[in-house]
């Protein structure tokens, strides 16, 4: 154990793919899951390789699912009940007063009839993180009062707490694909449990979650549903209580929990300064960018640094140990062990390089091809700089995040639907219409390949576009009559339009090196339903937390635009910010909203903000709608106007408003982003000047309903 001179990180992982059994005593069954323990190896990789942090500190329960009537973990290490608070208990007294703790859970979530009557009601439930080996009668939930108390125990010792669950409350049926997978049961199980914990006593449970919600209701549990508003941790939850947390294959392969795909995404851009709210800004975004019926939720102290600013650690670097300049080729030190795989990518800077931030000395961007061990050959994808790789030159890991520019259809038969719709015939229509289109957006989803979206024949013959999760596209208006004769044509065109809305929806600057990482800052102060232009704003604080803020229909929201960089010589161009906001608004149109008229940016000073009021709106047939409001901020005059599309069904004009091509390499990555056939499947925005420029992003609900606005 090192000198506690400085803060220690413990990890608590827990996966669960392998149920055992898996039936319910009314009959239901608790689904064997694909990605859980892919999810806390990813974890463990993560802690071991980005944060330095030693397996002697990282506690792992995971139960593999290979088939075979049992996992093959040793039984000391399945997370049963038992296991799973004796892990908890261990970590509380091996940690010391400041230490961090991260704790981790990856498997179903569920409801089962309530052991705490006097909370909840005779006939209430407990939410709770289901073992392994639930199915058995005599085994018990790890309940949420349990969890509270065990949170409540860390936190009373001055420990700096995370949690992240990835799992959800209660599922659904998948509608007959296989593309996800929902990490949780549509029932409540009402059977007879143990009622003892293990924890502490039920006394204790009940006092300390009374004291927790200053009440014997459960009126006060946050957004995700987990636990009443955390105090003095971080929690970092799936989705909603009213929603379902998926695991997908994003590379065709390997299933992974859509949370902690993008958590670990994000996670590469780790530096000083990241707080929990940064991070789950980001993911947000990526998640809607898949899933709109999963929102994950931010509870607790989100303006933390992650793992608190004494754990973060430089961004190391690995050798180049041979170069291949005939074949444009480099062997690096690194593989399968650290971890890596194949597409992983890496900048190149010199030999004697160490500060990565300056990024004008990059030689080189490299992509691994074969994939070892330890030592991996990677293609040189991009040269920066004329100068030759030399063997030892230093490779520094780059965030292999990409704008997917083109999107994958699926075409699936639906059960029950009245055998005077015909199908097959409605379906082959859009294979016919996908081909003649020849959109280089768009392509067939191959066996095995996850879609983007899945096209059926709805009951009433109408053609229904849903995300991977079979959710529906929501605003997708008019509905299209299967057996009209320009159906077909009209779907494929939407789907070109809700490519081209995706890409943009995901354009972000991935590279934590830039010297503008995390520079600019964007909040939603406040709503305001009286507010007039010209008044002073007088808006008032969302009461959700960690939420998408709900604004009825013309209402004002008000939008907080901070430079981050310090000033230095006064008019230091290369400190201020030019600021463009584009609205990623419901009818699936993007436009320019700031500034208006003709002018492409504003600029912001160093160290100073903006507060900017965005009115609301929604098209009268729609009853509810979200607009993502896309910020960007760049040192060189930029058209962001190359994004703009239009409502959906209306023409597409293109870049018509624009004269002559792209000015600068920036308006070059937007121009390949909005050409109408993109050549290549994939596109790197960090392959660009990255030093240049930086987004952000946030989300607003709108809805016809004077009764839904917070």
């Amino acid at each position: 154990m090192k000198n506690h001179s400085a803060p220690d990180l413990f990890a608590l992982l827990i996966g669960i793919d392998h149920y055992l059994p898996n039936r319910m005593p009314d009959g239901t069954t608790y689904e064997k899951l694909g990605g859980c323990v892919t999810d806390i190896k990813r974890v463990q990789a993560f802690l071991n390789t980005k944060v330095g942090l030693s397996n002697e500190n990282i506690f792992m329960l995971t139960a593999t699912n290979t088939g075979a009537t049992e996992p093959p973990e040793p039984e000391e290490r399945w997370p049963t009940y038992e296991n799973m608070v004796t892990q908890f208990q261990k970590v509380i007294q091996i940690a010391r007063s400041g230490d961090h703790i991260y704790i981790h859970y990856s498997g179903h979530g569920g409801r089962a009839a309530t052991i705490f009557p006097e909370l909840v009601g005779e006939r209430g439930f407990d939410e709770a993180l289901i073992p392994m080996n639930i199915g058995y009668s005599e085994a018990r939930y790890l309940r949420d009062v349990e969890l509270a108390y065990l949170l409540k125990a860390m936190v009373d010792k001055q420990l700096m707490v995370t949690i992240v669950l990835d799992s959800c409350h209660s599922g659904g049926a998948t509608r007959g694909i296989t593309d996800v997978t929902i990490r949780g049961l549509s029932t409540i199980d009402t059977s007879p449990r143990p009622r003892e914990s293990l924890v502490v006593s039920h006394s204790e449970l009940v006092s300390t979650w009374e004291s927790l919600s200053k009440s014997v209701t459960r009126n006060l549990k946050s957004g995700s549903g987990w636990l009443i508003e955390p105090t003095g941790y971080v929690l970092l939850a799936a989705c909603r209580a009213s929603e379902s947390a998926y695991e997908y294959s994003f590379d065709g392969k390997t299933r992974n929990g859509v949370l902690t795909y993008w958590l670990l995404d994000t996670l590469q851009e780790i530096g000083p300064g990241l707080t929990y709210k940064q991070i789950h800004d980001r993911i947000m975004a990526k998640v809607h960018s898949r899933f709109e019926s999963q929102t994950p939720q931010l509870e607790g102290e989100r303006d933390r640094v992650v793992f608190g600013s004494n754990r973060v650690q430089p961004q190391y670097a690995v050798n180049v140990m041979k170069v291949d300049e005939p074949n444009q080729r480099v062997l690096l030190n690194t593989g399968q062990a650290h971890p890596v795989r194949k597409g992983t990518q890496f900048f190149i800077y010199p030999r004697a390089a160490h500060d990565w931030t300056q990024t004008e000395t990059r030689l080189a961007l490299v992509e691994i091809t074969e994939l070892g061990a330890t030592n991996s050959w990677a293609r040189i994808t991009k040269k920066s700089r004329p100068e030759a790789i030399e063997q030892g030159a230093q490779a520094v890991l780059h965030d292999p995040a990409n704008i997917h520019l083109r999107r994958t259809i699926r075409l699936l038969l639906q059960e029950g639907v009245s055998p005077a719709i015909d199908q097959v015939s409605a379906l082959k229509r859009i294979e016919t219409g996908l081909a003649e289109s020849r959109s280089g957006f768009l392509q067939l989803a191959s066996n095995g390949e996850p879609a983007d979206f899945v096209i059926v024949v709805n009951d009433n013959g109408e053609y229904e576009v849903s995300d991977p999760a079979r959710q529906p596209i929501p605003n997708l208006h008019p509905a299209l009559k299967a057996e009209d004769e320009d159906a077909a044509r009209r779907l494929v065109q939407r789907l070109v339009h809700l490519s081209k809305y995706r890409n943009i929806q995901e354009l972000d600057n991935h590279d934590p090196m830039s010297p503008l990482a995390r520079k600019l800052r964007v909040e939603i102060v406040g709503v305001q339903s009286d507010y007039e232009p010209g008044d002073k704003p007088q808006p008032h604080a969302f009461s959700s937390q960690g939420d998408i803020p709900i604004v009825k229909v013309g209402g004002w929201i008000f939008l907080r635009i901070r430079n981050e960089l310090s000033p230095t010589i006064k008019n230091d161009p290369s400190r201020i910010l030019n600021i463009t906001v584009l609205d990623l608004a419901p009818d699936w149109s993007i436009t320019q909203i700031y500034p208006a008229g003709a002018a492409y940016f504003e600029p912001l000073d160093p160290g100073q903000e903006l507060l900017l009021p965005f009115q609301t709106w929604l098209p009268r047939e729609y009853a509810q709608g979200r607009d993502i409001i896309k910020i960007f901020g760049t040192l060189g005059t930029t058209n962001f106007r190359w994004l703009e599309l239009p409502s959906l069904d209306k023409p597409d004009m293109g870049s018509s408003t624009l004269r002559g091509g792209p000015a600068n390499p920036l308006e070059e990555l937007l121009a390949a982003i909005a050409v109408h056939d993109p050549r290549t499947r994939n596109l790197n925005p960090a392959t660009y000047p990255t030093k240049e420029w930086t987004a952000a992003q946030i989300e607003v609900q709108t809805t016809q309903s004077r009764d839904d606005q917070t």
